[in-house]
C-alpha cells in the first residue's frame, strides 16, 4: 500500500488527479475489473509485456484476461 502514497505524490508534483485504490482478489484481472467497476471508470489502461507464442500460454496474461472478460474498454500499452 505504500506505493500508493508514493505514486499519489508523483501524480500531485505533476498536477494530475489521483485516486488510489487498494483491491483484494483472489485472481489480478477480477481484481482490476471489479475495482474498475466500483469506481465506476470508463476506461482501464494496462500494460503489456508484449510475450508470444508458447511463453504466453505458459506464462498466461493477466492483461488478455482483462480484455477478454471486461466490458469497460481497455487500452493496452506496450
Amino acid at each position: 500500500m505504500r506505493y500508493l502514497g508514493e505514486i499519489a505524490a508523483a501524480a500531485r508534483k505533476a498536477g494530475v488527479r489521483f485516486k488510489g485504490v487498494h483491491w483484494m482478489s483472489f485472481s489480478p484481472a477480477e481484481g482490476v475489473i471489479g475495482a474498475a467497476k466500483k469506481e465506476k471508470c470508463d476506461l482501464i489502461v494496462m500494460a503489456s509485456h508484449g510475450r508470444r507464442g508458447i511463453s504466453r500460454m505458459l506464462l498466461g496474461s493477466e492483461t488478455n484476461k482483462v480484455l477478454v472478460r471486461s466490458r469497460i474498454p481497455v487500452l493496452v500499452t506496450r
